[in-house]
């Protein structure tokens, strides 16, 4: 399986290696979690946004029609 390698300033490092540990999960479980996420946050916004997009489009071809 393919690595990620991503930077993290040192308080950003901090940040999560705190949080991480509060929850008594290692880092790159806790990392991997939150990147699963915010990938469903992001797919569900963007699909509302397109749902949002048709619905406006099809009242203004039916009113153009």
């Amino acid at each position: 399986m393919a690595g990620l390698n991503v930077k993290f300033t040192e308080e950003e490092l901090a940040a999560l290696r705190e949080r991480a540990e509060a929850e008594g999960r290692s880092m790159q479980s806790f990392a991997h979690d939150a990147v699963i996420k915010a990938i469903n946050e992001h797919s569900r916004l963007f699909n509302e946004a397109a749902e949002h997009v048709l619905k406006a489009s099809a009242e203004l071809n039916r009113r153009l029609a």
